[in-house]
């Protein structure tokens, strides 16, 4: 009985080999999907958070600790928005981006000899202001490159030493912020009662120029009740012509327990980002809308630097004109910066906008049902290979009486 064993063997064998090649060929379509979102949420690396403030009822202030840890990979963030694309169109060279929120460490990695401190604003004991800082501007050098990596960064502070933000804080910092000539200016504070002086400031910056650019919401409570707190408009997000960003996930949607507010202009990435502190050249893991308006006045730095005679309106139309569309339309820089548009504004016919990067569909479930029927398709055509090889093999066999092929030649 072996001869016939033998021979029935090498048919099914021909079918499993055939069968393992059709499979090794589908398993990376298989395994990517499950490693793009450990990867892009931030989960896969190993970094301390940022904290956009300092407990407000501790006896002592204790400064954000360097970090010991660095990032082993680029955030999805960049990736997303392409930076390394962007930047072979535009730097934010020469445009000045005031940021305002809990200061900027001029000695921090990748912006040393770039930013400029008015008053207290050197001091970062929290450290979200530099943090957002590297995103507009950061050179690269620590491993994170900012969207504007040559623009200058004028750190202006609107919070307490603490973090918490305080109106008349922010007032101030945007109307030193235009005595300066900022051609962007970024507020990462989100106030929920609008202020007289504020709106007055944020008005006098736009008629000087200003691209202001502000979070559309604070960063969510510690607790987790921001379903009970109501929709509201923050400021200065709320005020007219400025543009108010929001923070989202790789799949385009909002985070989870996020604050509620309408009129948002634009989305971008704001959660597991990867940024460096004031302290050390550590990275740290952050998140908020503040983070995804710091994204957006990179991105607003760089059109600037690219079409200095634009007006701030027509900037902040640029930048949602030519934003990936959604229910609420998502940051496109280097779209932004490269786009045509017409004479109306609108995105010009033949543009090229499809060849971006840019893909904000959380496409993980269709990509797992593809691959599904990509693996059955292939299981499939592999036992139709082996039902072909055993009607092939199997009459021959049987005309030889069994016996190995080479046998059948002695």
């Amino acid at each position: 009985m072996r001869p016939p064993a033998r021979g029935a063997a090498r048919p099914l064998s021909g079918a499993a080999l055939a069968a393992a090649l059709l499979l090794s060929a589908a398993a990376p379509a298989q395994a990517e999907p499950l490693q793009g979102p450990r990867a892009a949420d931030g989960k896969g690396q190993e970094l301390p958070g940022m904290p956009s403030a300092l407990d407000p009822e501790a006896e002592q202030v204790v400064c954000t600790p360097a970090s010991r840890e660095k990032a082993e990979k680029q955030d999805w963030s960049r990736q997303r928005l392409d930076l390394d694309r962007l930047h072979g169109h535009g730097t934010g060279a020469g445009v000045t981006v005031a940021l305002v929120d809990t200061g900027v460490a001029a000695g921090a990695a990748g912006l040393d000899g770039r930013v400029t401190a008015q008053g207290s604003a050197g001091d970062d004991c929290v450290g979200h202001g530099t943090f957002l800082a590297g995103l507009i501007a950061g050179s690269g050098e620590d491993g994170l490159t900012g969207v504007a990596p040559e623009a200058e960064i004028l750190a202006l502070r609107g919070t307490d030493r603490r973090g918490q933000a305080d109106a008349a804080l922010v007032a101030q910092a945007v109307r030193a912020a235009t005595a300066a000539g900022a051609e962007v200016i970024a507020v990462g504070a989100a106030l929920p009662e609008r202020d007289a002086e504020l709106s007055r400031a944020v008005a006098a910056a736009l008629d000087a120029g200003a691209v202001v650019v502000a979070a559309a919401t604070p960063d969510p409570p510690s607790r987790s009740d921001a379903d009970e707190i109501p929709s509201r408009t923050y400021y200065p997000a709320g005020e007219p012509g400025v543009l108010s960003v929001a923070d989202m996930l790789p799949s385009g949607a909002r985070p989870d327990g996020v604050l509620r507010t309408g009129g948002v202009d634009l989305a971008a990435p704001g959660a597991g980002v990867v940024s460096g502190g004031p302290r050390g050249d550590g990275h740290y893991l952050g998140a908020g809308a503040s983070v995804a308006a710091a994204y957006a006045a990179g991105a607003a730095a760089v059109v600037r630097a690219e079409r200095p005679d634009d007006s701030p309106g027509e900037v902040v139309h640029r930048l949602t004109a030519t934003a990936y569309p959604a229910d609420i339309p998502q940051l496109d820089p280097y779209a932004a910066a490269t786009t045509v548009l017409d004479g109306s504004g609108s995105v010009s016919v033949g543009a090229d906008r499809a060849s971006g990067p840019v893909t904000v569909r959380d496409t993980s479930d269709a990509d797992r049902t593809t691959d599904r029927a990509t693996l059955l398709a292939l299981l499939g055509t592999a036992g139709v290979l082996g039902v072909l090889w055993v009607a092939f093999a199997l009459p021959r066999a049987r005309a030889r009486g069994w016996r190995p092929a080479r046998a059948g030649k002695d």
